[in-house]
């Protein structure tokens, strides 16, 4: 017939009367009627596949009100697989062309239970012949002793899923069986349902009760739209078996567990399973939706993660203490608007506090003069733009806010996703396509103990499912590996997932949140790759790492975490790159407890403790990171912390962009520390007490599992076996950064230990460059430039020891050095100063020595009160106040000025020679050499370039955020 002849609504009406056999003739008469038959997808075809006995909606559990794409194409599916079992049968050995003629056995139906010819399954199993179906009409049947099956068969109940129950136990001799629409309960005599050593067996539609399935090698099994209702299943060694649409309630141990090592002995159906989970897998899925309701996240103030990967996404329950995007470009659209500003006013605090001001000191250019300077004034010049740091400050020039500073920034450092990260690592691309052991796919553990565990080298892989209100999702121990991809796991009433004893395997694109411990759990020697997940909202910490334990930790959302967002301790070695950490209640990275770790090229945002916390040993590599935004101090090196910070953008955090404890040795270098509220970098002699160290930052994290001792020293490795790549350090090191426009001192000294500051570009900074409050042992300032800081370039209150050489001191607002300690200043260029360009007064005792110093309206030398001290063989210039070049009122006797040359102001002056020999200082061979990595190098320079976000706050007392909450 002429598909025209009638309306299209009256042929599909007639086909909705038709049977499966019949709708698959007419869709092979011609491609009209094909695409006819396509057209009842949502009418037929629909009916079809929800009335069919042997399976439930093709997103059953998870997403039963979410339709499938195409409900012909989900029934085409479910049909064909429900034939896997039967695959098995060997073709006879003949000619070719006799298959044509062979008539296919017919299939005998046998039915058992009141008025059928069987009034109990065990003797119409003794009358079935292979492949027969056995058909249980609705009923509860026992069996008193074990079921022995020897003969291929089907049995399915009749009637809705419930109506028919056993109460049998089964043990499997043959190679294939299916049992489908069953209630399984475990008999009086055992708690084991089903048992298989080498045949294939499939569930579809199946209850169980309170029992367990036992699946050994080379047996496999494939169990689809069933129930495991305080039941479980178990794998010893197999090679490889499906549990698809599944949903696991109320399990006492383990749902799933995986035991043994994958049999290389396998039966016939496992190239058919093969080929399945691979047609199937999530990896070749473009267009997923998402596992969770988004309407009902947003009702609980969770904004849902986008596909684009980037540090954009703003999640919390209390939005208005956090930088939204909008905020934040607001936010640098007013710092452009300040920098452009130059006439704003000054604002001098109380002694105590920091100096803060509306705008930033003019560094429009690198010299002594600002626009506004007189023409006289401007044409005296001592120009030293030349000197070995003018490459830094260069930088700090073309590193004003932009507008488009934020798309930049996500451009430089945007997440990868998991598809890029198998184009680049060929390790990942192996382990997503591995398919071995149990295929755990796109089911429902919820209520109950455990989800899987995996042990004694077994491998699972896990695609799509939903983990939630467990004691624990997914446990992997002894050199075990797990695939997890497409995941949700949340609500566990510890960690989510926890690998131990040399396991492994791959983690990547799930959503691991709102856990009562640790999203992630690492440790001895456990080494997985985790990638591209997004784990936030939890009740402790996002990851951690201890016990040894190492790990790849790669381009993932780490978020919202009530503590620190990945928490390194115990040895614990991980490698830490490309991940967004952000919005975290503590701190975003917390290395303690002898932690180490790689820590490259994350973006560290907003957090509410430091962005990196180092502490009791930790002696981690910091580098290339950008640690931005955060609500206290970017980078804290607590009692005894250590480690390698390098390369890193540390920017607009509301503390400290560095907090330096006493008794720690870190080593900080080429990093770029600007636009943070209170100090760039300070050293304080404050310590604190473990007792003191807050709870929610991990310090009372429990770190034993059940059975697990606490004694980690047996576990750790040996000094000697350390990897290192950095030089040892014996005082703590601050090293060829630029610290600039920070809220108070660029670099604030109060410690009573030693100290190296060399190097440094430290500039434009609302307080002091260098300001040394406390110092007993001596601080060595050598090799830095302190330039344009809103008060003098170097301060140094009474009792302190310092070694001021070789560094560059020009064009701040008040004295260039102003001292009250003892010490030596040497072969220093202190030029183009406001105040003093060197100012002695109190009871201090300095060594002045082969400096060349020169003051706009002050002297260019000044000893007042009871200074002692040498003042010998400097160069002092005049300046234009035409005040004496040298003040002396000092009445100690141990002062001793000689051998001093005094340079005059002159109008037509060429100071052109003045600072030719030696060059303008400060000298450091190889300065440029920068980050030790180019690339990154280069990196952090653009984003230094690309964002700026000024952030208000005050001083605390001198204090860090952090150590005033303490």
């Amino acid at each position: 017939m002429e598909i025209s002849g009638l309306p299209l609504e009256l042929w599909r009406l007639i086909l909705s009367y038709m049977r499966l056999p019949d709708l698959g003739r007419c869709s092979m008469v011609c491609r009209a009627w094909y695409e006819l038959i396509l057209s009842l997808d949502n009418t037929r075809w629909r009916q079809l596949c929800l009335g069919c006995v042997e399976c439930r909606h093709p997103n059953w559990p998870n997403q039963p009100d979410v339709e499938p794409w195409s409900w012909r194409e989900a029934f085409k599916q479910h049909y064909l697989a429900s034939k896997t079992w039967t695959k098995n049968s060997q073709d006879l050995e003949s000619s070719n062309c006799f298959y044509l003629f062979r008539r296919k056995k017919d299939r005998r139906v046998l039915c058992v239970g009141p008025g059928c010819e069987f009034d109990n399954l065990r003797r119409a199993l003794l009358s079935a012949g292979v492949y027969d179906r056995i058909v249980l009409l609705p009923g509860v049947y026992e069996e008193q002793s074990e079921i022995f099956l020897k003969a291929p068969v089907e049995i399915m109940g009749r009637g809705k899923l419930g109506d028919v129950a056993l109460l049998a136990s089964f043990d499997q001799h043959c190679p294939t069986m299916r049992l489908c629409n069953l209630v399984f309960m475990p008999a009086w005599f055992t708690p084991v349902i089903y048992k298989t050593t080498s045949g294939h067996v499939q569930f579809d539609n199946c209850n169980f009760e309170s029992g367990q399935l036992q699946i050994h090698a080379p047996g496999t099994c494939q169990v689809k739209f069933c129930t495991f209702n305080q039941s479980s299943i178990n794998f010893h060694s197999v090679a490889i078996s499906l549990l698809e649409n599944c949903e696991f309630v109320g399990s006492e141990n383990a749902s799933v567990t995986v035991e043994g090592c994958p049999s290389l002995d396998k039966n016939w159906a496992c190239k058919h399973l093969t080929m399945l989970a691979k047609s199937r897998s999530v990896l070749l899925q473009t267009s997923e939706p998402p596992l969770r309701n988004t309407s009902k996240l947003e009702s609980q103030g969770h904004l849902p993660v986008g596909s684009m990967r980037t540090c954009e996404i703003v999640v919390g329950e209390e939005p208005g203490h956090l930088f939204s995007a909008t905020q934040t470009e607001a936010m640098l659209k007013r710092a452009c608007e300040k920098e452009n500003d130059l006439s704003g006013n000054v604002t001098v605090a109380p002694k105590e506090e920091a100096m803060t001001m509306d705008t930033d000191t003019s560094d429009s250019e690198l010299s002594m003069s600002s626009e506004n300077e007189e023409e006289s004034e401007s044409s005296y010049r001592l120009p030293y733009q030349a000197h070995s740091l003018s490459h830094l400050l260069a930088k700090v020039i073309h590193s004003r806010p932009q507008a488009n500073g934020l798309t930049a920034l996500q451009n430089d450092y945007e997440l990868k996703s998991l598809p890029q990260e198998m184009q680049k690592d060929k390790e990942v691309q192996a382990l997503a396509n591995l398919v071995q052991g149990c295929l755990v796919r796109k089911c429902l553990f919820r209520d109950g103990k455990g989800g899987i565990f995996v042990c004694s080298q077994g491998q699972a892989r896990a695609e799509g499912s939903i983990f939630r209100d467990l004691t624990y999702a997914v446990r992997c121990i002894q050199n075990s590996k797990i695939i997890m991809l497409k995941n949700d796991i949340h609500h566990c009433k510890t960690s989510g997932i926890f690998l131990r004893l040399g396991a492994g395997g791959l983690i990547a694109d799930n959503d691991i949140h709102s856990n009562c411990e640790a999203g992630i759990d690492i440790r001895k020697g456990a080494n997985p790759l985790i990638l591209c997940n997004r784990i936030h909202s939890g009740l402790r910490s996002g990851i951690v790492v201890l016990g040894n334990g190492k790990g790849i930790i790669r381009s993932n959302q780490i978020y919202g975490n009530k503590e620190a967002g990945i928490y390194i301790l115990y040895n614990g070695n991980p490698l830490v790159s490309g991940n967004h950490i952000f919005q975290g209640l503590a701190a975003g990275i917390a290395v303690n407890e002898n932690g180490r770790g790689q820590i490259t090229e994350n973006v560290i945002r907003e957090n509410q403790w430091g962005g990196a916390d180092i502490r009791r040993g930790g002696d981690p590599v910091l580098r290339s990171n950008l640690i931005c935004c955060g609500y206290s101090d970017g980078v804290v090196v607590g009692e005894r912390g250590k480690g390698l910070i390098e390369g890193n953008t540390i920017y607009g955090n509301k503390g400290c962009g560095v907090w330096i404890m006493s008794s720690s040795l870190p080593h900080i270098t080429s990093n770029q520390i600007g636009h943070n509220s209170i100090y760039g970098v300070a050293v304080f002699c404050r310590k604190d007490d473990a007792n003191d160290y807050l709870a929610n930052q991990g310090g009372n994290e429990n770190f034993n599992d059940e059975g697990e001792a606490a004694n980690w020293e047996n576990e750790l490795e040996s000094e000697d076996e350390r990897l290192t790549s950095r030089r040892p350090i014996s005082v703590a090191l601050v090293e060829s950064n630029s610290i600039n426009h920070n809220g108070a001192a660029g670099l604030y000294v109060k410690s009573s230990e030693a100290l190296n500051i060399i190097g440094n570009a430290i500039h434009a900074n609302r307080d002091c460059g260098v300001s040394i409050s406390q110092s007993s042992q001596l601080t060595r300032i050598a090799n830095n430039s302190i330039s344009c800081n809103s008060l003098g370039g170097v301060l140094v209150e009474a009792e302190c020891r310092v070694d001021l050489r070789g560094n560059g001191i020009y064009d701040n607002s008040s004295h260039g050095v102003a001292s009250k300690g003892d010490g030596v200043v040497t072969e220093n260029d202190i030029l183009g100063n406001k105040g003093c360009g060197l100012r002695l007064l109190q009871a201090a005792d300095m060594k002045v020595i082969k400096n060349r110093i020169h003051s706009f309206r002050g002297y260019g030398m000044e000893m007042l009160d009871q200074t002692k001290g040498v003042v010998q063989d400097n160069v002092i210039f005049q300046g234009k106040s035409k005040r004496a070049i040298l003040q002396q009122t000092s009445s100690g006797d141990g002062c001793i000025v000689q051998n001093n040359k005094l340079i005059a102001f002159k109008k037509k002056f060429d100071a052109a020679w003045t600072l030719e020999n030696p060059p303008a200082r400060p000298h450091i061979e190889g300065s440029s050499r920068g980050v030790s990595i180019s690339g990154n190098s280069q990196k952090v320079t653009n984003v230094t370039a690309r964002i700026a976000a000024r952030m208000d706050g005050g001083c605390h007392n001198n204090g860090s955020i952090f150590c005033t909450i303490l």
